[in-house]
């Protein structure tokens, strides 16, 4: 037994995991979309800290669900027990496709993308970002599939490297900017029509994706020791120090740098370092912005694979993806994830790819914490160790906040929400597909 529990992942482990895949390309790009629309650093601010209150509301039910149903898998585990197990296939379709590969190559993109941009000697050019970014994610794809001991410990180390090079950052950049830009924190006139805006709605999505990766711990449940008591604490303290992290970088940004010069721009973090420290310090600390991103790809490559093992678990047509090593780690389904990272590395569209995977995953969340209700009224007498704090008040915030910002995506960016629309269709004819070739193999081994 004590072997076993060295061979899983310890809570300090996962709730690196779970800050790592939060802290990525979200928080150091998408504050230039948003001054696209919003120039208030009031409703600037006020985006990141509803985002982290519904980002906390969702790991609260989150963390029932995980508690309640302990298997690895997330969203794919919950809805196949809550609702059927098609609803459960085509959410672990959308985190196969969309949820880890397309975040997982926009981070490589973003690492490679900053790197070019404070290292000279360095080419800003496609092929060399495009090769860096590949070159990441082959070596941590790498390092991931051999033993959870030796990917643990270098998920831990670039964690905790990536909270404290955040915290140097905005100290920095708060001490040398010698003129803060005049920015008002403060309520102003028409700040309150601005909140109830599609805009505010819209960029809401953005700070959404900032936040995904709260639940990327419910993932690997069956590799925590003792989850269903840890579970709850690693999501809950995983998401309040990011919400703490992003209100802090966003209000560095916005100090910092003019807003005229973030606005509609990726390497957010560079340009602030840019003002503040100047052209050498901006290089490198855009080295040091680059190294944060590592460990975002480091989290997504270790917690998307365990969404294709547990579906290879469940469907014979995807066997293979089941397969682990010696030391039960999920090897094939990580190389298949890293191979289709790739994929999207050299073939994706930043911006387009940034709102069509946030409004999908959004969507893919809403439907699992309606399952909390679901579950308590369809089996009341099920044992919970944990219960959502503030039930039922937390998943009704939840799901009001995420509804009426998919409602005005669907309005105002209707091609990112029908591409979303169409990745769910596909998947449920991928599963009626697979589901009777699935029953054909088994029928074959029964005669």
């Amino acid at each position: 037994m004590s072997d076993l529990r060295q061979q899983l992942f310890t809570p300090r482990t996962a709730a690196s995991i779970v800050i790592a895949n939060m802290v990525g390309t979200g928080v150091f790009t998408s504050l230039g979309y948003q001054l696209a629309d919003i120039s208030s650093g009031f409703v600037l601010m006020m985006l990141w800290l509803i985002g982290g209150i519904t980002a906390f509301c969702g790991a609260m039910c989150y963390a029932e669900l995980g508690a309640a149903l302990p298997r690895s898998g997330g969203e794919y585990h919950f809805l196949g027990k809550i609702y059927h197990p098609a609803a459960g296939f085509v959410s672990g379709w959308i985190s196969a496709t969309v949820g880890f590969a397309g975040p997982t190559a926009l981070a490589a993109i973003t690492f490679a993308t900053y790197l070019t941009s404070a290292l000279p000697f360095l080419p800003q050019s496609k092929a060399v970002i495009t090769t860096l970014a590949v070159s990441l994610v082959a070596v941590l794809t790498v390092v991931h599939a051999t033993h959870r001991k030796t990917s643990g410990s270098v998920q831990f180390a670039f964690t905790a490297l990536k909270v404290l090079l955040i915290i140097v950052f905005c100290a920095l950049a708060l001490w040398f900017t010698e003129s803060p830009q005049p920015v008002q924190f403060m309520p102003a006139p028409g700040d309150g029509a601005l909140l109830l805006s599609g805009a505010f709605a819209v960029s809401l999505i953005y700070v959404s994706y900032a936040y995904t990766g709260w639940n990327v711990a419910t993932y690997l449940s069956s590799e925590l020791q003792n989850p269903q008591r840890n579970l709850p604490i690693v999501l809950g303290f995983g998401t309040l120090l990011v919400v703490v992290l992003y209100l802090a970088l966003n209000y560095v940004f916005l100090i910092a740098a003019p807003m005229d010069l973030m606005r509609g721009k990726v390497e957010i973090g560079y340009i602030a370092a840019e003002s503040a420290f100047g052209d050498i310090g901006a290089r490198m600390m855009g080295v040091v912005l680059a190294l944060l991103l590592i460990s975002t790809v480091s989290a997504m490559i270790i917690a998307g694979p365990r969404v294709y093992h547990a579906i290879g678990q469940d469907h014979p047509v995807f066997a293979k993806l089941a397969t682990t090593n010696q030391f039960g780690v999920p090897t094939f389904a990580i190389y298949v994830q890293g191979a289709l990272t790739v994929l999207f590395i050299v073939s994706s569209s930043f911006r387009e790819i940034l709102l069509f995977s946030g409004f999908t995953l959004a969507l893919n969340t809403l439907v699992t914490v309606l399952g909390l209700f679901v579950l308590r009224w369809r089996q009341p007498d099920l044992p919970r160790p944990f219960r959502a704090w503030g039930y039922p008040f937390t998943p009704l915030i939840f799901l009001a906040l995420t509804g009426w910002t998919l409602w005005f995506v669907l309005s105002n960016e209707p091609l990112a929400a029908g591409l979303g629309l169409a990745v769910i269709a596909v998947g449920f004819v991928f599963y009626l597909v697979t589901s009777r070739a699935g029953n054909k193999l088994a029928a074959g081994d029964s005669l």
